[in-house]
């Protein structure tokens, strides 16, 4: 293994808008325990021993992020994101492979997902050090999980075996990712997370169960329970 491929970076997506929450302010500048979610979850991917820096990919002239401490913390390079999540990732995957670290580990992580503990990079970086491929934090579906039709009638019951709820980090090589991205955008395909790119371009990521703390804020409900987890943790990264 070269000193290359050892090294590990992460990206940041985090120039939406967050519509769902409701609120003027974008949910990643809300404020929990009195800080804007982000730099809990920035915080939590730099303070890793393994982490060699981080990209945010944020809107243009977002004034909020510069007015962040974090935004000129060594470790921490800022980029313009795009429209929808898989532009912004790609335009930070661009600097790394523009900085020559095509070959490196990549993270991608939720900016509103601020409970993620170093156990769970630990276990992401463990389990996937030498796969061929790279893979993501998930958690296996325990409801029942039930399909919508017209008027959100049941229109049948999906047997959960196999089934996992889809996390993040979501860790790959950085230059097979840009250009799995990069493929699915070609081809008019606006995926949602880097492992549907990945498995369009014909890839089976592998799947790390992670922990149920670590919740994406989505809606204003969200925001009481990450900070009870939080509390939880005590400031802890573990």
């Amino acid at each position: 293994m070269t000193a290359e491929d050892d090294r590990v970076w992460a990206v940041v997506p985090a120039a939406g808008a967050g519509t769902r929450m409701g609120t003027e302010v974008p949910k990643q500048y809300l404020p929990l325990l009195g800080r804007p979610l982000i730099e809990h979850t920035l915080e939590r991917l730099l303070s890793h021993p393994r982490i060699a820096g981080v990209v945010v990919a944020v809107a243009a002239g977002d004034e909020r992020w510069r007015a962040l401490g974090l935004a000129g913390r060594p470790g921490v390079t800022t980029v313009t994101g795009g429209a929808e999540r898989c532009h912004s990732v790609l335009n930070a995957l661009a600097w790394l492979l523009g900085q020559g670290h095509g070959g490196a580990w990549v993270l991608v992580h939720d900016a509103a997902r601020p409970c993620l503990s170093h156990g769970e990079i630990d276990r992401l970086l463990e389990a996937l050090a030498e796969d061929p491929v790279g893979g993501l934090l998930g958690l296996p579906v325990r409801d029942t999980m039930k399909r919508a039709g017209a008027q959100d009638r049941v229109a049948g019951t999906v047997p959960r075996e196999g089934l996992w709820h889809a996390l993040t980090p979501q860790m790959f090589r950085t230059g097979a990712l840009h250009g799995a991205l990069g493929a699915a955008l070609d081809r008019g395909e606006l995926v949602t997370d880097e492992s549907s790119a990945m498995e369009l371009a014909g890839h089976a990521p592998r799947l790390v169960p992670g922990r149920p703390e670590n919740i994406k804020v989505t809606r204003p409900e969200d925001l009481a329970l990450a900070e009870l987890y939080l509390r939880q943790q005590g400031g802890s990264t573990g």
